[in-house]
């Protein structure tokens, strides 16, 4: 895996590099994901791995895509960051260790929970599409 994350790496654009090994942020309303309706799944950029459901997707008027929880939370990690003066909970991709984003417990699903994700930390897989690009074990998602 090492050889091939950091060939993954190497073929990051700059915002997407900036955003999953230098801890980023990209602009709000301002990404491929912010706005998107599509029926899939989100996996991290450079492991590959399922992250995030759009059935767990909403709108928090923020400018990032949300979600209420990830598809594993094994695959999800949480830690302290307190970059910029302030306290919140970093998210990263076990995996890759990527910077995704913040989680805050604002959201509106049943635990509380805004997953606030960078689109450069991901790839979204359609849902018509997720057997043949190995995601069919996730098919039951969309039944």
């Amino acid at each position: 895996m090492a050889n091939e994350k950091e060939q993954r790496i190497k073929e990051l654009n700059r915002m997407q590099y900036e955003v999953t090994q230098n801890n980023g942020t990209e602009p709000p309303f301002q990404n491929e994901f912010w706005d998107h309706k599509e029926e899939g799944i989100y996996v991290d950029i450079i492991s590959g791995k399922p992250l995030f459901s759009s059935f767990d997707k909403f709108d928090a008027h923020c400018g990032w895509p949300s979600f209420t929880k990830p598809i594993e939370g094994e695959e999800v990690e949480e830690k302290v960051d307190t970059s910029h003066g302030m306290v919140r909970t970093e998210v990263r991709s076990k995996t890759a260790d990527s910077h995704l984003g913040h989680v805050f417990p604002d959201g509106p699903g049943p635990n509380g929970l805004r997953y606030c994700i960078n689109s450069a930390a991901l790839k979204f897989i359609p849902k018509d599409d997720l057997e043949k690009e190995g995601y069919g074990h996730l098919t039951h998602l969309f039944e």
